[in-house]
């Protein structure tokens, strides 16, 4: 984890974020994930202080872990992020828009967590996400 400046403060916070599909349905593909990416690193230029460390997603859910600012609350991050994605992913997809008609396509909540001393066991899970829907078991990484 770096640690970064603006012109009036020094700081080192790093996010993991998760945030699910509407009604968890599983349409994040490899093709659909393709097109999340671009649209999160198109956020990124618009808010150049945002930085995404790792993406990665399962089928019907989203991890993120980023370096945010201490100036943007974390609920003003995740719902610019949500909603940009979703308006662009709607917009991408005919079958998205038609599968949540007027709805956005993200579940209402999310997690999120601070990230520490444990950085790199994270670093791991996220890597791995999608191996627990394959069977194996990866909740033994986080203790």
């Amino acid at each position: 984890m770096r640690v970064r400046q603006l012109n009036h403060s020094v700081y080192q916070t790093e996010y993991h974020l998760v945030w699910g599909t509407l009604y968890r349905r599983k349409f994040l593909k490899h093709y659909v994930r393709e097109e999340l990416v671009k649209r999160l690193y198109q956020i990124q230029k618009k808010y150049p202080d945002w930085y995404f460390a790792k993406i990665n997603t399962g089928d019907d859910h989203v991890h993120l872990l980023m370096e945010i600012p201490p100036k943007y609350s974390i609920s003003f991050v995740v719902s610019v992020v949500k909603s940009q994605t979703s308006i662009y992913l709607r917009e991408r997809f005919d079958f998205v828009s038609k599968m949540y008609d007027d709805k956005g396509i993200w579940g209402t909540g999310y997690f999120v967590s601070t990230v520490g001393l444990n950085e790199a066991n994270i670093r791991k899970y996220i890597e791995r996400q999608n191996n627990f829907d394959r069977g194996i078991d990866l909740t033994g990484e986080l203790s």
